[in-house]
């Protein structure tokens, strides 16, 4: 940006509420580079009109144009795409934080076994869960306690810890405990 430009203006109350909703993300950072002051760096990444948006995957140092709509929800959806995260324009995490599509057929199956039968599939459930990595890998484990849970607790176990966690996160908790107790209500609703 350069701060004598109205388009950058009118975008920075957007743009900060982008950076609002992602703080959470650990693996995504929000920044903004004032342009004049350092003029290297947008000489570098070719930055020739203002605002210039430009995305920057780890693997990528060169970064990305983004080139799509200018706001809050353009932006949001942009970055839940890219980085894989799942948040709303509040920083809320959606209801599809936390699912693995690959587990859907497993869980399904899981739900659907006799008592007998819930053993064989969750260790086939532990053994999928045991080739995920990154936070795919930290969601299985939610997904293996709660096949645990089901098989100890009983088949209404998932219904009665989605509504005890539903009723937690209708208090004020921390950011953190409100992510926390989302997935785990997520990822209990493919056990319910």
């Amino acid at each position: 940006y350069a701060p004598w430009c109205g388009h950058c203006k009118s975008l920075a109350p957007t743009y900060e509420k982008v950076a609002a909703a992602f703080k959470s993300e650990e693996d995504v950072a929000i920044a903004n580079l004032d342009a004049d002051k350092h003029k290297d760096l947008a000489e570098k990444y070719g930055v020739s009109g203002y605002p210039t948006l430009k995305f920057f995957p780890k693997n990528n140092k060169a970064g990305e144009d983004y080139d799509g709509g200018r706001d809050l929800d353009d932006f949001v959806a942009f970055i839940n795409e890219k980085s894989g995260t799942s948040r709303d324009g509040k920083g809320q995490l959606t209801s599809k934080a936390g699912i693995i599509e690959s587990l859907d057929a497993l869980v399904k199956e899981f739900v659907a076994a006799s008592n007998d039968e819930k053993k064989a599939v969750f260790s086939r459930l532990e053994e999928e869960v045991g080739k995920l990595q990154g936070s795919a890998a930290r969601y299985g484990k939610i997904y293996i306690k709660a096949a645990k849970s089901s098989m100890e607790k009983g088949a209404g176990y998932a219904k009665k810890e989605i509504e005890r966690l539903q009723r937690i996160l209708e208090k004020s908790i921390s950011a953190a405990k409100g992510d926390e107790f989302t997935l785990k209500k997520n990822i209990l609703s493919a056990f319910a």
